[in-house]
């Protein structure tokens, strides 16, 4: 029985690697299609990696978009408009003759093995999660020492959005203890910002308050990363409590003939309506 066992395991691998491994090609063979200079897709062709790079990021956004809805046909659809992606910087580059799609996998395959060698190693070293994590931290910073990177920052993406990037700083720059010990003098700080604002206002100088500003959402990222919230979670959750109401509102003003711009006072009570209906 075990030997059975065994042998349809390795019959159903078998079908897995074949089957992976023609969806895989496929992608690239229909990637290399839409580029091919003679008979491809004009567009396709005229694409770079700058001007691929929008939809990239777009991609990524709309897999957790279908992640944070639940949605798992749609978590399929978008993983492979993400992998598109992939196949096309893929073939740009190996039309450019500097790596393929391959070169990328193996690359990838290559880097979670020697960054998980408690996993990979034939006896593991007992690591926890937590210790994993350091790990992680300190082989990537001996990456970074060996590519030359002068700063703890070099490497925190540029293209990341705004207040993802502000929380990833500050995490960095933690690291080498500058950081300020709980959150009580960051939100010390932020009172700080805040009156700075108000002077920024005062004086009229819109520089200075775009100025200001930044400077309240940079230490709201800190104060999110110290009180152990992710500020780009805690942003979406926001707007999606936003639209919830307001849509509530256009409903309850549609529902009463009542449309275009209405008093605010009246919209108020309505959103504090949606708000109670919320808690129920």
């Amino acid at each position: 029985m075990a030997g059975q066992a065994a042998d349809k395991a390795r019959e159903k691998s078998a079908e897995a690697l074949a089957r992976n491994a023609a969806a895989t090609q496929a992608v690239l063979d229909v990637m290399a299609r839409l580029r091919d200079p003679n008979g491809g897709c004009p567009w396709d062709v005229e694409q770079t990696f700058a001007t691929i790079a929008p939809y990239t990021i777009e991609e990524a956004y709309e897999v957790a978009d279908a992640i944070e809805r639940d949605d798992l046909p749609a978590l399929k659809e978008e993983l492979g408009d993400l992998l598109f992606q992939v196949a096309f910087h893929a073939r740009m580059a190996e039309e450019l003759g500097a790596f393929d799609f391959a070169d990328v996998a193996q690359a990838l395959a290559d880097k979670m093995i020697e960054r998980h060698p408690h996993v990979f190693s034939e006896a593991g070293d007992g690591r926890t999660a937590e210790q994993q994590t350091v790990a992680w931290e300190t082989l990537k910073a001996e990456k970074r020492a060996a590519k030359g990177a002068p700063s703890l920052l070099d490497d925190v993406a540029m293209a990341l959005p705004a207040l993802m990037r502000a929380e990833k700083l500050t995490k960095r720059a933690a690291r080498i203890n500058f950081d300020w010990p709980a959150p009580e003098p960051v939100l010390e700080k932020l009172e700080e910002e805040l009156a700075e604002l108000k002077e920024a206002r005062a004086s009229g100088d819109q520089e200075h308050i775009a100025e200001e500003m930044g400077d309240i959402l940079f230490v709201m990222a800190n104060l999110a990363r110290k009180l152990k919230v992710d500020p780009e979670e805690a942003l979406r959750r926001a707007n999606a409590k936003f639209t919830r109401r307001f849509q509530y509102i256009e409903r309850k003003l549609a529902e009463g003939g009542r449309n275009g711009p209405q008093p605010l006072d009246d919209m108020e009570a309505l959103w504090l309506e949606a708000k109670r209906a919320e808690k129920r």
